[in-house]
């Protein structure tokens, strides 16, 4: 019996948290090793994450090589940020389990 591997997500290799500033989603990505932080900063691209959020602004990166961890600034996802938004969660909190959903290649 063939057994098909399962595809490496992001969830797999760091822990995500996630915060808002206005309507834009700031993502801290905190890889769990130095090989983790090495395939995140490889695949973690800002058109990466713009594409898996579907924006069409530009996403920022801010490298933090120390702590490790990645930044990004993910503009106009917020639908207005917590005071403009009308849903349950305008300060993005779940939008960080979906970059763990993202699929890297190691």
């Amino acid at each position: 019996m063939e057994t098909t591997a399962r595809p490496t997500l992001v969830d797999d290799l760091a822990d995500v948290r996630a915060g808002d500033k206005g309507d834009t989603l700031i993502l801290a990505v905190l890889p769990r090793s130095e090989e983790a932080y090495a395939v995140l900063e490889r695949h973690l691209t800002p058109d990466a994450v713009a594409r898996h959020y579907a924006v069409t602004e530009p996403v920022v990166r801010t490298e933090l090589p120390h702590l490790p961890a990645l930044v990004f600034r993910v503009p106009s996802v917020l639908a207005g940020g917590v005071t403009g938004y009308s849903g349950l969660d305008g300060h993005g909190k779940t939008l960080s389990y979906h970059l763990l959903m993202m699929t890297v290649e190691p």
